[in-house]
């Protein structure tokens, strides 16, 4: 079912638009299973799922970890690390930049919504982070990465996502290296894909649920 779940939503999407199937609660077996059916984008969101998939996964495989990322625990994702959706903060970076061995694909996490129960920097404060963080060599801003709210409605969606594509566009005067955007999810990625979505977090409907 998974493959089948896979390239359903494959089929429906551009080229260039890459899924990260959410496998955090699903066990090794069927992130293998997964990999049969074609995939190689997997995303975990807590250092021990993000480790435990690593190990099993062939090589070809990315992991990408979309959860908060504690500074601490940098250290012990560090070695295995290619894609980190979720960079918010400078303490992060500095980890990154003391224990990766090469450099890491990073997107910034906006919150675009506003919303205090979710993590990320308000749009304003993008640039100066960047700025910020310009002395880190290993971390390799890439994108941006937001979650919109949990909601049917069209208008706050498109809104959301928007605005995202809008700042990229924004930054890309100064730093034309941000290019990618991860945003959209199960409910949600048909109308980030609309706004320029690069990767796509996609769980449930390829995974089944738990």
């Amino acid at each position: 079912m998974i493959k089948e779940n896979f390239n359903a939503i494959k089929e429906g999407l551009p080229d260039d638009v890459k899924i990260i199937v959410v496998t955090k609660y699903h066990t090794v077996e069927e992130a293998l299973e997964a990999y049969e059916a074609g995939v190689r984008d997997f995303g975990e969101n807590r250092v021990e799922g993000f480790l435990e998939k690593r190990k099993a996964l062939p090589e070809d495989a990315d992991v990408h970890f979309i959860g908060t990322l504690q500074s601490r625990k940098v250290k012990d994702v560090a070695e295995h690390l290619t894609h980190l959706h979720s960079l918010d903060r400078e303490s992060v970076a500095k980890r990154i930049e003391q224990h990766a061995p090469s450099a890491v694909k990073c997107f910034i996490q906006v919150n675009v919504s506003g919303e205090s129960s979710k993590h990320g920097l308000d749009p304003e404060e993008v640039q100066p982070f960047l700025e910020e963080i310009s002395g880190y060599g290993k971390v390799e801003v890439v994108g941006l990465m937001t979650m919109a709210p949990l909601t049917d409605d069209e208008e706050v969606l498109n809104a959301t996502f928007g605005r995202l594509k809008s700042l990229r566009d924004e930054l890309q005067e100064s730093h034309p290296g941000i290019t990618e955007l991860s945003m959209g999810m199960s409910n949600d990625y048909e109308i980030a894909v609309e706004h320029d979505a690069s990767y796509i977090r996609i769980g449930s409907k390829i995974m089944g649920s738990r």
